[in-house]
Parts: C-alpha cells; sequence; structure tokens
C-alpha cells in the first residue's frame, strides 16, 4: 500500500472524525472504505456504459432490437419468478 494526501476542508474533515466515532472505526478507515466504494459504483456504471454503447452499436449495423412492451411483459415475468427467457430480437 501507499500513502496518498487529500486536502479537506475543515468541515469535511469534521464530519469525517464524527462519523467514524459514530461508526467505531478510524477516519482512516471510513475514507478508504469511502473511496473503494465510490470506485466500484463508478466503474459499474462505466460498464454498463459501454454495454449500451456497445449494445447501440449492434442496433445501428443489424437493426435488430426489442420493443419496449416486449421487454416490459418479459421483466414482469422475471420479476414474478418465471423461468422466462428473453425473446428473441427482430427487426
Amino acid at each position: 500500500m501507499s500513502t496518498v494526501a487529500v486536502k479537506l476542508t475543515d468541515d469535511t474533515k469534521a464530519r469525517i472524525q464524527n462519523l467514524a466515532t459514530v461508526k467505531q472505526r478510524t477516519a482512516h478507515w471510513l475514507m478508504r472504505e469511502a473511496i473503494e466504494t465510490y470506485l466500484s459504483v463508478e466503474e459499474e456504471k462505466e460498464a454498463l456504459h459501454a454495454d449500451a454503447h456497445k449494445a447501440w452499436l449492434h442496433y445501428q449495423a443489424t437493426g435488430l432490437h426489442l420493443t419496449g412492451e416486449e421487454v416490459d411483459s418479459w421483466m414482469m415475468k422475471v420479476i414474478a419468478g418465471e423461468q422466462a427467457e428473453l425473446p428473441p430480437c427482430h427487426l
């Protein structure tokens, strides 16, 4: 591991310390946990954006798609616990 310095406002530093006290953790632990959580969320968003872009390029190249109604119907079955397969894409 390496050490990184971060400049924080006095207010932010106090908020971190207060929350660390409430959670019975160190400020260091809290900041490290916050950074890890933020990175996980942002990486997931980036992966979703990349998947969406790939799907858009595939649609532009092939024209294959599902309608909103088809997706909604499939999702309702999945939410209800059914083993529903995604309907086939069409032009």
